[in-house]
């Protein structure tokens, strides 16, 4: 589609300075991490609020597709222009407007960078939990959009636990804020926790009021090796069945260690299996914790339990972990990555039956991530070039979302559903489910202008 005249013309009045029509500069902004594309028919900068309500009023004249974006790192398709239209990029509404220590909370506009929020945060003695592979350069208000956590969610929790309130324009043109200034809240519907993670479908973020915690005065950083996945994971299982809880547990199969091998040198052992473990607390308080995980971590299969000997081999081994998704990007350009999640205890099962799958496609799979909270990164290294691979793709992840469905989990942990996952969505939710979805939409966003093709599996397009 091309863009009305009049629409075109509210475009160049709202954003003199902030707005690309040409077909090279608009192509930059039409993909995302998933390596799926789309051409937008123009893209926008906004810089304030109230530039944002202006924008979803002018395209809901002209039922003209509106997609939010932040800096493009999601992996299914969340931001890719399907349908066309404007693409409003919030990089340039990055702002930390407030930080408010005392009662534990900050305020930001969505382009501000989770690292650069980390960074701003620490000297205060103060974290925002999610933390993402990709913080250094992922946004607040992709974060939000998605839900995406990161290793410490499995102590200290999702977006959703750390956000108090947002402020936001719904796809009718009506501004709104949804939550509170304090950490408990009992006025009506929860909209805070209903936008966060709904990928820009039901209205656009503005703004965000963050839960803040302390750091941690001390940590140490743990490593557990195995003979095989499957005493990991049952390590996995006994670790958080005991009462002191990882702020991270990290999970590498054997090929991700032999990948973060060759990144990170020696330090990253030879085994079947390695938990990477994360213990915070007071100082007086670590060893004994320390000695707790230690103990739940032994078992059937260990070969090595060891702590990092200083903040140097802490941070390659982070690094290690880190550099395995795009290093399994460069060995698969076009590999599929899942975030699946799976109760606790079933982790054994799931490593097990992936194991099953692969073998059976012939379709190598590599396995990584969140183990604590049960959200495993799920990578099936395909080549679409081997003609063999590329018709047993699409069978094999069928097989990986039966399988976690079968055991009692869900399709997605913090990458969210996008395009790439809709159709399998009717899998997960029963049918009442998906038709209250939908009318949830339908209140926030009539017109479908608000990213459209995305999350829901018949969301469609906007109205011509």
């Amino acid at each position: 589609m091309s863009l009305a005249a009049s629409l075109a013309g509210e475009l160049e009045a709202l954003f003199p300075d902030a707005l690309i029509t040409d077909r090279a500069g608009c192509l930059v902004y039409g993909y995302d991490n998933s390596r799926r594309q789309a051409m937008p028919d123009a893209v926008v900068f906004p810089q304030r609020h109230e530039q944002v309500v202006a924008l979803v009023q002018a395209c809901l004249r002209e039922r003209t597709p509106l997609i939010a974006r932040g800096r493009g790192t999601n992996t299914t398709g969340a931001t890719v222009p399907v349908a066309g239209g404007v693409v409003a990029s919030f990089e340039r509404m990055n702002r930390i407007l407030r930080i408010d220590t005392a009662n534990r909370f900050a305020v930001v506009e969505p382009g501000v960078l989770n690292g650069d929020l980390q960074a701003a945060l620490k000297p205060l003695g103060f974290f925002w939990p999610p933390d993402p592979t990709s913080s250094p350069y992922c946004s607040i208000g992709g974060n939000l959009a998605c839900n995406s956590a990161g290793p410490r969610a499995v102590k200290y929790g999702s977006p959703r636990e750390n956000t108090l309130g947002l402020r936001a324009v719904a796809g009718t043109g009506e501004e709104f804020r949804a939550g509170y200034y304090t950490s408990k809240g009992a006025t009506g519907y929860d909209l805070t926790r209903l936008l966060i993670g709904a990928e820009g479908t039901l209205a656009l973020i503005t703004e965000a009021t963050l839960k803040l915690t302390p750091l941690a005065p001390a940590k140490r950083v743990l490593r557990a090796t195995y003979a095989d996945i499957e005493s990991a994971a049952a390590a996995v299982s006994r670790i958080m069945a005991q009462p002191v809880t990882p702020c991270a547990l990290e999970f590498l199969d054997d090929e991700a260690l032999r990948l973060a091998r060759r990144h990170a040198g020696e330090i990253i052992p030879v085994a079947g299996a390695m938990l990477l473990i994360e213990v915070d607390g007071e100082t007086d308080f670590l060893p004994a914790a320390v000695d707790a995980v230690a103990r739940a971590a032994a078992g059937d299969g260990l070969l090595e339990w060891r702590a990092a000997a200083d903040a140097a081999e802490v941070e390659q081994l982070w690094a290690a972990r880190k550099a395995l998704s795009p290093a399994l990007r460069s060995i698969a350009p076009m590999k599929i990555n899942e975030d699946v999640v799976v109760p606790v205890s079933r982790l054994p099962e799931l490593i097990g039956g992936l194991k099953r799958i692969s073998h059976k496609y012939a379709i190598p799979i590599v396995n990584f991530g969140h183990a604590g909270n049960g959200n495993i990164h799920v990578n099936l290294l395909y080549r679409p070039e081997d003609p063999a691979q590329a018709a047993a793709a699409p069978d094999c992840l069928a097989a990986v979302f039966d399988l976690v469905l079968a055991l009692d989990g869900t399709l997605s942990g913090e990458h969210g559903i996008g395009l790439v996952k809709r159709e399998f969505l009717p899998r997960a939710l029963d049918p009442v489910t998906l038709a209250l979805m939908q009318r949830i939409k339908a209140q926030f966003d009539p017109a479908g202008i608000l990213n459209p093709g995305k999350l829901l599996p018949d969301g469609g397009t906007a109205h011509a």
